[in-house]
């Protein structure tokens, strides 16, 4: 099989390879720090006071729920991924051009995970804020794409 008739690896595949999961953990939180500390007003300052709040749980503890959500993050953004891939268009455009779905695809993950979370208060914390999360998962599409553009493969 020569290189161009290569499949090109999923997000995940990619991402499990070489220390990369690491790379895309430590930029995922660089970019949910941004995010939080870039709100404003009234939302701003619950969106600030529930990551606060999930923060204090215990030390790393954003970090593991990065590490523990990342599969499935990386699986449901995959179809847009692919379709940009088989339209000849780079990643990060792509999803940035069609926030909506990916906010649906990312929020899926969470609202699934929330359901069975066992942490009441995060839970709870996690409710509180649901109905707004569409508009600022949107919001954070930009970054959000840059960093799945950053770390995904680019060639077979």
């Amino acid at each position: 099989m020569s290189e161009t008739d290569r499949p090109m690896p999923s997000l995940r595949e990619h991402v499990a390879t070489n220390n990369r999961r690491t790379a895309l953990i430590d930029d995922a939180c660089r970019v949910l720090e941004r995010e939080v500390e870039g709100k404003s007003g009234l939302t701003g300052l619950a969106v600030k006071a529930a990551y606060k709040f999930v923060k204090s749980v215990k030390p790393g503890f954003i970090r593991e729920v990065v590490d523990s959500l990342l599969d499935e993050f990386l699986d449901a953004l995959e179809p847009m991924y692919q379709d940009a891939i088989a339209q000849g268009k780079a990643p990060g455009p792509y999803l940035t051009a069609d926030t909506s779905r990916m906010a649906d695809c990312l929020l899926a993950v969470t609202d699934k995970r929330a359901r069975v979370a066992k942490n009441a208060a995060v839970k709870a914390a996690y409710e509180k804020l649901r109905p707004m999360a569409k508009r600022h998962v949107e919001a954070a599409a930009p970054r959000v794409a840059e960093l799945v553009a950053r770390h995904a493969p680019t060639s077979g």
